[in-house]
């Protein structure tokens, strides 16, 4: 009886096996670059004339709007997929938005819809933490105390490079982007980016820097990594 019943299970399997699909996410990886010679970066006098936040820094404090590496990596790009309406948001982990020696750390970032970001203060000053949308999320103006509790926020529609600024110390800018799935990541100091799990299918993908603009490129995902060369950045 026991053969029998194996037997049977064997050729059940055996005929349903070829109608099962299995479907295998895979990750999107690419490096980004920068050709030619990026705009100098400016000297931020007033941090260091401020008795307080000038006290903080050894070197002197210049801004970083292009992350630029000796063989031309960019770093800061945001880079995702045209897939909306699917946030995780609400359940993955706060992202952390500090300031510290008087600057925003980073000043670019990217969440989900939903995903909560924790402002923290670990310099010995006031700050205040003020938002503000292009796209209709709603704006906060909030105090924040040296060693006071860290601040939360969420935002509920996509939005690119959202601005959070300290009005007391008017040099201090970050910017937030807001994507409405979990299909995005910022490149590093080293150009790189992984779009992690992404579902088979053909998709749009887009790089964006702050100054330097937005590409778009098609990619098809199947069941293995995909590997995309956008073309280099440059001043236009």
């Amino acid at each position: 009886m026991k053969i029998l019943v194996i037997s049977l299970l064997a050729a059940v399997l055996a005929m349903v096996s070829p109608s099962l699909s299995v479907v295998h996410a895979a990750d999107i990886t690419g490096v980004i670059t920068f050709k030619g010679t990026p705009p100098p970066e400016k000297e931020i006098t007033p941090l260091e004339e401020d008795a307080t936040c000038g006290a903080l820094h050894t070197d002197k404090p210049m801004t970083q709007f292009y992350v630029v590496g000796s063989n031309g990596e960019l770093a800061d790009v945001v880079v995702s997929l045209n897939i909306t309406g699917k946030s995780t948001g609400a359940s993955a982990p706060p992202v952390v938005l500090d300031q510290k020696g008087c600057l925003y750390v980073p000043t670019i970032l990217a969440v989900q819809t939903g995903q909560k970001i924790t402002v923290r203060n670990s310099d010995p000053c006031i700050h205040n933490v003020h938002t503000t949308s292009k796209n209709g999320n709603d704006p906060h103006n909030d105090a924040q105390m040296p060693g006071g509790a860290d601040l939360t926020y969420t935002f509920d529609k996509p939005e690119d490079f959202l601005k959070f600024q300290c009005d007391v110390h008017p040099w201090m800018f970050a910017w937030v982007t807001i994507e409405d799935s979990p299909y995005y990541a910022v490149s590093d100091k080293n150009g790189k980016f992984t779009i992690k799990d992404v579902p088979p299918g053909q998709y749009t993908i887009t790089a964006i820097h702050r100054k330097l603009g937005a590409q778009k490129l098609d990619v098809e995902v199947k069941d293995s990594n995909v590997t995309v060369s956008f073309p280099a950045f440059e001043v236009k």
